[in-house]
This record gives C-alpha cells, structure tokens and sequence, in this order.
C-alpha cells in the first residue's frame, strides 16, 4: 500500500467482499471502522497487499480492504469559567 499503517491507527472498510480464496462470507462490515491492532509483514495470497491487518475481527485481514482513516487534530479550547454575580445589599 501507499501509506504506513500502524497499531492503533483507524481504518474504514471499503471491501466487505466474501474472502478471496474459500468464498466464505466475511464478518467485516463496509463502512464500519476498525482499530488497527497489529499490522503482520506477510505477503497477501491475493499479491496485492505486502501487510495483514490485525483489527479484532477474526484472525486477519488483507491491507486491501481497509482505508487508513486521517487521525484527529486536537484542538485546544481556552475557555473562561463563568464568575457569578455579586450582588450588593
């Protein structure tokens, strides 16, 4: 793949498609993300992927099926705490 992908990192999944070499359907859902939980250096028996994917779901899964999804920024907020009223009697 074109991009590094590593534990921990969010992906989306674009192929729910039934496994490539047994035909059986596969528990994956399109469009639900995943939490990348180890990435396996092996060859894909498709030859399309150099990595599999570890994300909780079965055993794992070709890099081809998944979408490195963009991390988010955090963004610090500086916010005022509210002071209540004096009020003079």
């Amino acid at each position: 793949m074109s991009y590094a992908v590593g534990p921990g990192d969010l992906v989306l999944c674009v192929n729910a498609a039934p496994n490539h070499v047994t035909g059986e359907p596969v528990p994956l859902v399109a469009g639900e993300t995943y939490t990348v939980g180890a990435v396996m250096e092996f060859a894909c028996p498709c030859g399309r992927s150099d990595a599999l994917l570890d994300v909780g779901v079965d055993f794992a899964w070709c890099q081809t099926r998944f979408r490195l999804l963009p991390k988010p920024k955090f963004e610090s907020r500086i916010s005022s705490a509210s002071v209540p009223k004096e009020t003079v009697r």
